[in-house]
């Protein structure tokens, strides 16, 4: 696989993360339940008519299970990161799970580059929300780099 065809992969995966993580916390879908349904109908399939890449299994399964195995930690870590009187109870759900996945691949995926994971989610913020919201999910995720990256630059 290409390196675009690998970030193209990748950038699927991320969305289909927060996809997932969202049904999760609306439907309380059980872990194997919701990798296989993710696998079997949703991944790489059209959203609205409009195609989508094929997102690479493995990246999308690792960030699912990883931002749910260390939902309490990555809560904690992001709400430190919140405005004074900011909770994750207060934020928009979508948003919610954006910051969970990145801050899961901050945490857990030194492989990846913290400039790569902030840049890709904040791609992913811009499929959800307007200017202000991304920016919001850009400041959170760039506060959580600095505490869990210290030596790691953008």
């Amino acid at each position: 696989m290409s390196s675009r065809s690998k970030s193209v992969a990748r950038s699927a995966a991320r969305l289909a993360a927060v996809q997932a993580l969202y049904q999760r916390e609306m439907e309380g879908t059980m872990i194997p339940q919701l990798l296989d349904e993710f696998h079997q109908h949703r991944l790489g399939r059209p959203i609205e008519e409009e195609p989508i890449a094929q997102a690479e299994m493995a990246f999308f399964d690792d960030v699912v299970k990883g931002a749910i195995a260390r939902a309490e930690e990555i809560d904690t870590l992001v709400e430190s990161k919140l405005a004074s009187g900011w909770t994750m109870a207060r934020l928009d759900r979508t948003m919610k799970q954006i910051l969970r996945c990145g801050a899961y691949e901050l945490l857990a995926r030194h492989d990846i580059a913290v400039g790569t994971v902030i840049s890709e989610y904040l791609d992913v913020a811009h499929a959800f929300f307007d200017a202000r919201e991304a920016k919001f999910a850009n400041g959170v995720l760039d506060a959580v780099a600095k505490a869990v990256r210290p030596s790691a630059g953008k």
